[in-house]
């Protein structure tokens, strides 16, 4: 028999506290805060990252996922600097050079945004992403043939970049080299849906890019983008019956009653509605590409599209005498378009830079609660009920002059060849070109871009300037 001193013994070792566990080291962490990022639960990555970083503070790695998982969740100065600290840990970490580059860009801090795409360009010259990025702050700050370098390299690097062809191409269009700038704009429905221009069709029917003979053929033109679009590129339906095609056209529904006056159209068709039989295919916004079109072959008829009668004969009767010059406005743009915040300008800004002597006429369509407050706070600008654009069209006709942000209410009364000025933000879009106050696409049209990115002030003092001017 064992002593009782032995059983006692070993009893009280087997009650021996175990030691505490360690802290997960650091791939573990760094990988379930991977799975976190993954799944879109951006605080718990960080909160991993953070002890992933305490159990080895010198691993740039986990800095910059860390930036990565801030950025995400829209903490943007929290990503830069964890971004910084990555690149203090590893200072030829081009990734986290170029995201913060991203971020700065971002930001609005352009300069800042600049110095790190090259610092990430020092470190690894071969990664298309940051050329493609710096091409695109380049754009952002005007600097226009070093965008188009940037661009260039990107693609020497990776040849089948769509975003860089695409972007080169806006470009390029831009600077008014159309015969580059129509073809690399082709490379658009390599990414369309992301680029939110339109899907590409795919029909049986092959594509017409001006190659083929038109004489005897049925041609099927279809808008491809937004209203404005549609408006702009529809004009090229009379030079393709010119060339003998019977031309069926499918555009919005909305524009379905202002697309009646188009010459050249044998047959029109609302967009979703089934097609008829046609032998040849284009987008809209493909034919300048498939006419060759130049800066001096602009086809820019005065007037090409026309207000139904029976709506000019009401709008006319609906706004009675005319005791002043009249003159339509429209300060915002599709809310739903990326860019509109660049270029709607609030109404209550408006309203303090309008001259008293005219009549001012709200031809915007959709309102915001702001709108509204700011309307029913003025008795300088009368309120319309347009139920669509032939409304609009109609108005347009009644009024001497119609001033408008870029939209498709801008199209409209170019092609209704009314006299319309535009005030545009710096750089405007790529269709209004640098460095004009004039459009080869509207004779009768006047551009106003800001002279300093974001500054409508100066844009309203030169409108009233030539309102008063032009209309004593």
């Amino acid at each position: 028999m064992a002593p009782i001193f032995d059983k006692l013994f070993k009893g009280a070792a087997a009650a021996t506290p175990a030691p505490p566990p360690t802290a997960p080291p650091y791939e573990p962490l760094c990988a379930q805060a991977a799975k976190a990022a993954a799944a879109r639960e951006f605080q718990r990555a960080i909160a991993l990252y953070d002890q992933a970083i305490a159990t080895d503070p010198s691993r740039a790695e986990a800095y910059y996922k860390r930036g990565n998982a801030l950025k995400d969740l829209g903490r943007f100065d929290d990503a830069i600097a964890s971004y910084t600290q990555a690149v203090q840990h590893k200072p030829d970490y081009a990734y986290a050079y170029c995201n913060r580059g991203f971020v700065e860009q971002h930001l609005g801090r352009l300069e800042a945004a600049l110095k790190s795409y090259d610092a990430a360009i020092a470190t690894d010259d071969g990664d298309a992403l940051v050329h493609y990025n710096r091409a695109l702050l380049m754009q952002d700050l005007s600097r226009w043939e070093e965008a188009l370098d940037s661009y260039d390299r990107a693609l020497a690097i990776n040849p089948e970049y769509a975003d860089a062809h695409y972007n080169r191409a806006v470009t390029q269009l831009f600077l008014g080299d159309f015969e580059r700038g129509w073809r690399g704009y082709e490379w658009r429905w390599k990414n369309a849906q992301r680029l939110r221009i339109g899907e590409q069709r795919n029909f049986k029917q092959p594509l017409w890019l001006g190659e083929q003979s038109l004489a005897g053929k049925r041609l099927l033109l279809h808008s491809e983008q937004g209203l404005g679009d549609t408006i702009q590129f529809c004009r090229y339906a009379s030079l393709c019956a010119a060339q003998g095609a019977t031309v069926i056209l499918e555009v919005p529904h909305s524009l379905l009653g202002l697309a009646q006056t188009l010459e050249g159209v044998s047959e029109l068709i609302a967009k979703g509605a089934s097609l008829p039989p046609f032998d040849y295919h284009c987008p809209l916004m493909s034919l300048p590409l498939a006419f060759k079109t130049t800066l001096d072959t602009v086809p820019a008829p005065a007037k090409y599209l026309h207000s139904d009668p029976a709506r000019l004969a009401h709008w006319r009767a609906v706004l009675g005498e005319r005791k002043h010059p009249r003159i339509g406005l429209a300060w915002s743009g599709n809310p739903n378009n990326p860019f509109n915040p660049r270029r709607r300008i609030p109404l209550r800004e408006w309203v303090p830079h309008l001259p008293p002597q005219f009549q001012y006429f709200q031809l915007q369509t959709e309102l915001s609660d702001a709108d509204e407050e700011a309307l029913d706070s003025t008795e300088s600008i009368f309120s319309l009920d347009l139920q669509d654009f032939t409304d609009t069209a109609a108005v347009c006709e009644c009024l001497d002059l119609v001033l408008t942000v870029d939209t498709s209410l801008a199209h409209l009364s170019g092609a209704l060849g009314h006299r319309t000025w535009v005030l545009m933000p710096n750089p405007p879009d790529w269709r209004w070109l640098r460095n004009r106050d004039d459009s080869p696409w509207y004779p009768g049209m006047k551009l106003y871009i800001q002279h300093t990115a974001g500054d409508w002030n100066d844009v309203f003092g030169r409108v009233a300037a030539d309102l008063r001017r032009e209309f004593p």
